[in-house]
């Protein structure tokens, strides 16, 4: 087992009487790319900072490739924000090159530095383009591109791909994708699980400052009391509801939508003979998703076995 990249052990901060994070604990693999999700206000932000040293701890530890939270650990570190922090009026080379003196770099390493970066985000036609005129799939992939200048071996990707349309979301999927596979250690924030799903070899929910529940998505799906979730439309919902309880199928809604877990999965016809008698006008069948997952460790903690809220701990 190799020593994790980055490793939070016991992390408290409080302002005043709110308490953001409660004995946080985490680490990751090198190469691995975990997730951290969390609704507003979990105490995803204020990780980051403290990450970046911007604020200190009330308690705890973090270090980075084993070396204890510093000023020096910022070379350590690469972050992309949720805003791309660029100048508008530069051009994608020269916001390179000015991040790029910043981390001490000089002469043909940082020529050769910017030059690897624009190619390793597919942005060397657009190195003589102002940041003004790029696209926002671009600005992200060259905020991704400063974050990598200095070579960290981790990097901070904050919601990277919100507000992007999915062309340029999955052309980011992509590049993180390619960013592993060269070896690069990657903590990512973000609100769209299915990027979570697809990028993350595991994931940490975060709710009130801790990880209530941790692991791969196979792990993660285990703590859900069923093998399939179906969607119901029904004029006599209550009815529905009746046979579902009597039949020990558990109840929730999902965005107005009745739904039902099933304990086992059954062909549509089992199902439909399971609510004979009842008026259905539609069934929609479902696998266990990191939505209906994440709703239930957040919103719903008490239908959970809480002695399997983090695997990993």
């Amino acid at each position: 087992m190799h020593s994790p990249v980055l490793k939070i052990a016991h992390l408290c901060k409080s302002y005043g009487n709110w308490v953001v994070l409660d004995d946080l604990n985490l680490a990751i693999a090198p190469g691995e790319i975990y997730g951290l999700l969390g609704p507003n206000g979990a105490g995803k932000t204020t990780t980051i900072n403290l990450l970046c040293h911007l604020l200190q701890p009330d308690s705890g530890t973090i270090e980075i490739a084993g070396q204890p939270l510093s000023a020096a650990t910022k070379q350590l570190l690469g972050v992309s924000p949720q805003e791309p922090l660029l100048y508008r009026q530069l051009t994608s080379a020269e916001n390179l090159d000015f991040f790029a003196s910043l981390y001490g770099l000089r002469g043909r390493q940082k020529q050769q530095r910017i030059s690897a970066c624009l190619a390793a985000v597919q942005l060397v036609e657009q190195a003589q383009q102002r940041v003004e005129t790029l696209s926002g799939g671009m600005q992200r992939r060259l905020s991704l591109a400063i974050a990598l200048i200095h070579q960290p071996p981790l990097l901070v990707l904050d919601e990277p791909t919100t507000g992007l349309d999915i062309e340029a979301r999955y052309h980011l999927w992509e590049l993180i994708r390619h960013l592993q596979s060269q070896g690069i250690t990657i903590l990512l924030t973000t609100h769209l699980l299915d990027e979570a799903e697809r990028l993350c070899q595991r994931i940490g929910i975060l709710k009130q400052g801790k990880i209530i529940a941790e692991g791969t998505l196979a792990q993660l799906q285990s703590l859900i009391a069923a093998q399939e979730i179906i969607l119901m439309q029904t004029p006599d919902e209550a009815a529905a509801i009746a046979r579902a309880e009597a039949l020990g199928f558990s109840t929730r809604r999902y965005q107005g939508d009745l739904a039902f877990w099933l304990p086992q999965t059954m062909e549509l016809r089992e199902i439909l003979a399971q609510f004979a008698g009842i008026p259905i006008n539609g069934v929609t069948r479902q696998p266990i998703r990191l939505e209906h997952i994440y709703l239930e460790v957040t919103q719903n903690l008490s239908a959970l076995p809480l002695a399997s809220l983090n695997p990993s701990r």
